[in-house]
């Protein structure tokens, strides 16, 4: 059976997955690329064109992934007539045959709950359709090159289905190859910032900068250089990719205007100095962030106002803890010393650890960092 290939409608559906608590900051992105975001749980709805998937991916600082969705919803009470269903959807859109896919399947308080079940209706279903079968690929999400994923409902007996035009997570941006412990994700880091108020012109400091991911972001949003402009996405193996439109959105903009605030870097661990430098590098903004090895006690901010955005240690277990203390009273105590009047935004596991700071911090932020619930306290130093 052979189906034309349709152009993408003004109307698609798309879906930006974020991880919990950064979808207010993807739907302030979304407007800021003339698109109407819906935020709902676990991400933002929006809808477009092919210029507006390609933009999503190459600009969004905090999403995930983009997921563009297969049509319109259907209700499927058995599997022969989920499969009937399936089959009447464009796949030819995204799909080739026998191209190889990774198939999600999420079952919620629905008469189909059997995920793997489900799976081989969405496999069969792409045969059908397509002419040839698919291999069925069960590759990592953090893979380099992941096959084609496929994203299924069910909730309640009604079936949404998906397609992922990113590939690799977004927040592989590409120069972060090497880490030190308790890594921060790109897409948390840059929102952030973004909860933090900076200006994008004031100096910013980060004393705990770890292997470098916020002063990195932070450059990268000053400059304007889009966070997945050196990256490829799995809409470029899609039927319908339009590579002039692709090459066109690419190009440099006028937004990437090559001026960066002063952005200071510091960490007592020179290993972790060492890692930060070279992914700055490898980001290709290493000499617009001054990183230095040092205490807390040493930083030296420069005069006037700014932003301190960190991400402090935070152990989970009592003894570090109870270390931890007097590493959280000492930063509060150089922070109203050296940086009085500065804006504040600092993630946190532990109010209590916040508390010794003796800074007064709105922690009504709640995100997650590594499987872990943390709070974001911001505030102005006094």
């Amino acid at each position: 059976m052979t189906f034309v290939v349709k152009e993408v409608l003004d109307l698609d559906s798309f879906f930006a997955v974020t991880a919990p608590g950064l979808e207010p900051f993807t739907a302030q992105e979304l407007r800021g690329l003339d698109l109407e975001p819906a935020t709902v749980s676990g991400g933002v709805l929006f809808k477009g064109d092919l210029t507006a998937l390609y933009r999503a991916n190459l600009h969004l600082r905090t999403a995930s992934r983009i997921l563009a969705r297969l049509g319109n919803f259907f209700y499927a009470t058995t599997f022969p007539e989920l499969q009937e269903r399936l089959a009447r959807l464009p796949w030819e859109r995204f799909l080739t045959a026998r191209q190889p896919v990774s198939i999600h399947v999420t079952c919620h308080k629905s008469k189909l709950n059997h995920s793997d079940a489900v799976a081989r209706s969405v496999s069969a279903a792409l045969e059908e359709r397509l002419g040839g079968a698919s291999p069925i690929l069960k590759a990592g999400e953090e893979g380099d090159q992941p096959p084609q994923l496929v994203v299924v409902r069910l909730a309640e007996d009604k079936c949404t289905v998906s397609v992922d035009s990113s590939g690799t997570l977004l927040h592989k941006r590409g120069y972060r190859q090497a880490v030190a412990k308790a890594p921060l994700r790109e897409t948390l880091a840059a929102a952030l910032l973004m909860a933090s108020g900076w200006d994008l012109a004031s100096p910013l400091l980060d004393p705990f900068c770890g292997s470098g991911t916020i002063p990195i972001e932070a450059a990268l949003m000053a400059i304007g250089i889009p966070p997945g402009i050196n990256r490829r996405f799995a809409f470029m193996d899609w039927p319908g990719y339009d590579k002039t439109l692709w090459q066109t959105i690419h190009a440099p903009s006028s937004t990437v205007h090559g001026q960066s605030p002063v952005i200071l870097a510091s960490d007592r661990d020179a290993g972790a100095i060492k890692m930060a430098q070279a992914n700055a590098e490898r980001a290709g903004i290493s000499d617009t962030i001054e990183f230095k090895c040092q205490a807390i006690s040493s930083i030296t901010p420069p005069a006037g106002q700014g932003w301190v955005v960190t991400n402090p240690p935070y152990g989970l277990r009592l003894s570090q803890g109870k270390d931890l203390r007097n590493l959280y009273a000492q930063f509060g105590n150089v922070l109203r010393e050296k940086c009085p009047g500065w804006n504040l935004a600092v993630l946190c596991s532990d109010p209590a650890l916040l508390g010794q700071m003796q800074v007064k911090l709105d922690t009504s932020l709640a995100l997650v960092n590594g499987g872990i619930r943390v709070r974001l306290g911001r505030g102005v130093v006094r």
